[in-house]
């Protein structure tokens, strides 16, 4: 839908984004460990206010000594399992959130601090979550970020999906390799 754009922020486009994801209702997961707290509540916050439905799979409170694996993980396999559409994931970085949610087999996460990314990794590569360092991006870019990310369609072009069999032949080779050496 977006193929070959460049996005830039203007209030007109962000009303257009809000409006696109207001019609297009997903069924979002979000996750953060204590480094994306703050920001995963804003995030959250600004969900439910566009109208969409947000299932926190925490961290609740921010606990320094938290794991942001214990809160992704379950995240990723409900993205894998299908129960949520799109995830985002936040941790002080987005690198460790990015890295374990790509453990999970079906999910194919990406750290975004800018907007071609946000929606060209879904238009290509059918990217399910998106992952944001929570000191790194700013509330405001951030939720430009999500937006465009929830907005974004997979385009279907034959050379990705071509792509995206390799990636599953990949995952279930692993998979099978894993099974067989334990």
């Amino acid at each position: 839908m977006y193929a070959n754009k460049h996005w830039h922020c203007s209030k007109g486009n962000m009303t257009n984004l809000l409006t696109l994801l207001t019609k297009t209702s997903k069924l979002i997961g979000v996750a953060a460990d204590h480094g994306g707290y703050e920001l995963k509540e804003y995030l959250v916050g600004m969900l439910r206010e566009a109208g969409q439905e947000v299932i926190d799979f925490g961290d609740g409170q921010p606990k320094l000594d938290d794991d942001y694996p214990d809160f992704v993980v379950p995240l990723a396999r409900a993205i894998a399992r299908g129960e949520v559409n799109r995830g985002i994931a936040i941790c002080g970085s987005g690198v460790g959130a990015c890295v374990v949610a790509n453990k999970v087999s079906g999910v194919r996460a990406s750290l975004i601090h800018e907007n071609f990314s946000a929606h060209q990794g879904v238009e290509d590569d059918d990217m399910n979550m998106i992952c944001l360092g929570g000191l790194v991006v700013g509330h405001a870019l951030a939720w430009e970020l999500v937006q465009t990310f929830l907005a974004a369609r997979f385009s279907g072009a034959e050379r990705f999906q071509r792509r995206l069999a390799k990636i599953a032949a990949l995952e279930h080779k692993e998979t099978k390799l894993l099974k067989t050496t334990l």
